[in-house]
């Protein structure tokens, strides 16, 4: 016969034990929900609980005091963490004990008490597990801390240790930087999801691309506008006194579909020109060619350049615009971007079954006549020819064009300079950038000084436009 005594100590420990299981795991779950409350989020809920005429004073007083602790808490939400850390630490080991204890009382060997115990702490780690209470904490982070506040109270009164080092820590985040709450949290959630995605790369069990890719879509946040522009000097514009029939020429050479139309400079924007407005005016009224660009210009879309590329993303999809002027800090045309430009931090280079890649090497496709690609160096040039060009301020063919011509080249442009006849005659990439120059020995005529040619339909494209 058992004695009674040993009997109602077993029932206590028993009880006593179950409240640690669930301890551990209320603190498991305001664990998870401190790093996600906001002040903006209590702030609401105490307007809400004070303009609410169905709760009485006793409970409006009542819930308002809740919510003032939770404020407290979660000004040093490392501090409340490291708490609610530590509490469910001892309350899983505390449960192993007092399983171990409840197993001497009935004269239990050693080994028996210690297996016991292990086993009991194994219970409740796969309970915790099953119940994913940290996760739920996480999912509605404000209940969660309201349900739990005196726990948490009471923990992090019984844990002042918990502050130290958070206090340094604290200083110098503000220090190099002063974050509202939820951008503190926005950058707490960035860090989280990086952690995760190496963690997922390393497991080997996802493909390296889609790792990648979800790598630039966290780093959209911190990649400013002005870093994916076309830059102004790159632009291609048309003026707004030339014709829709200059327009649809400058389109079918430059490979482009959205032009933006320009008064007296680059800074002077009147809107942009598209492709499919000039077709459409033009298509069945062929008199409408000699209508001015200006009719059929829209209201540009403008951004700074200081824009985060999320934030660009968000706001072209949701005026369903597909090209921007990106605009600097005095007002000044600074470049131009694109939707495409935004998806290709997250996907890569985006190529239709038109683009041409650009040769690798010179090809000679004549007497003294070669395609070189845009990037080849003077150097090469002057071997090539076996002459001296004497350039310093440009390293490349595609420079020496450029800087003949007076402008960005594009498909057709034709330039002379130091007796050789420069001809841009292929393009490549979304950008539709020259990738390949004709160059050969300039006629007897232009010799005698460098000239630049004409482009074939009298277009003085000045900068550069969109796709």
């Amino acid at each position: 016969m058992l004695d009674p005594s040993i009997l109602a100590l077993t029932a206590s420990l028993i009880i006593v034990a179950a409240l640690l299981v669930w301890l551990s795991l209320s603190m498991a779950s305001a664990e998870g929900a401190v790093a996600r409350v906001t002040r903006a989020s209590l702030n609401n809920l105490a307007l809400e609980v004070q303009t609410d005429a169905e709760l009485s004073q006793f409970l409006r007083m009542k819930k308002l005091d809740a919510i003032h602790k939770v404020q407290r808490y979660i000004v040093d939400r490392s501090a409340t963490s490291g708490s609610c850390a530590f509490f469910r630490i001892v309350c899983n080991v505390m449960d192993g004990v007092l399983v171990a204890v409840i197993a001497a009382l009935f004269d239990a060997p050693i080994w028996a008490e210690v297996l016991a115990g292990f086993v009991f702490a194994l219970v409740v780690g796969v309970l915790s597990v099953l119940l994913r209470p940290r996760v739920t904490g996480s999912f509605k982070p404000l209940d969660a801390m309201l349900r739990h506040h005196r726990i948490i109270g009471i923990a992090v009164a019984l844990t002042p240790f918990a502050r130290i080092g958070t206090n340094n820590v604290s200083r110098r985040m503000a220090k190099e930087a002063e974050l509202s709450d939820e951008e503190e949290l926005e950058k707490m959630q960035l860090e989280q999801g990086r952690a995760m995605i190496d963690r997922l790369a390393e497991s080997s069990d996802i493909d390296p691309e889609v790792s990648e890719m979800l790598r630039n879509v966290l780093s959209l946040s911190e990649t400013l506008t002005r870093e994916i522009m076309v830059p102004r000097t790159d632009m291609i514009c048309i003026e707004r006194d030339q014709t829709l029939s200059a327009m649809l020429k400058l389109c079918s050479r430059s490979g482009f579909s959205r032009v933006p139309v320009i008064g007296d400079d680059v800074d002077d924007l009147i809107g942009i020109a598209y492709l499919k407005d000039a077709v459409r005016a033009t298509a069945f009224n062929p008199s409408a060619m000699s209508r001015t660009v200006d009719t059929i210009a829209r209201d540009p879309l403008l951004v700074p350049e200081s824009k985060p590329v999320d934030d660009l993303f968000h706001q072209m999809q949701k005026q369903r615009q597909h090209v921007a002027v990106v605009v600097d800090e005095y007002g000044g045309i600074a470049g131009l971007v694109t939707i495409e430009d935004t998806l290709e931090q997250i996907v890569g280079e985006l190529e239709d079954e038109h683009d041409r890649t650009q040769h690798a090497e010179p090809e000679q496709v004549g007497e003294r006549k070669w395609k070189l690609p845009a990037r080849t160096p003077i150097a090469d040039l002057e071997e090539l020819f076996e002459i001296d060009m004497d350039e310093d301020d440009v390293d490349t063919v595609y420079g020496l064009l450029t800087k003949a011509l007076g402008r960005v080249p594009i498909v057709g442009a034709s330039a002379v300079t130091r007796g050789l006849r420069l001809t841009a005659v292929d393009s490549a990439g979304r950008r539709k950038k020259v990738s390949t120059i004709l160059v050969e020995p300039a006629g007897l005529n232009d010799d005698s000084e460098d000239s630049a040619a004409q482009n074939g339909d009298g277009h003085d494209d000045k900068e550069h436009d969109e796709r």
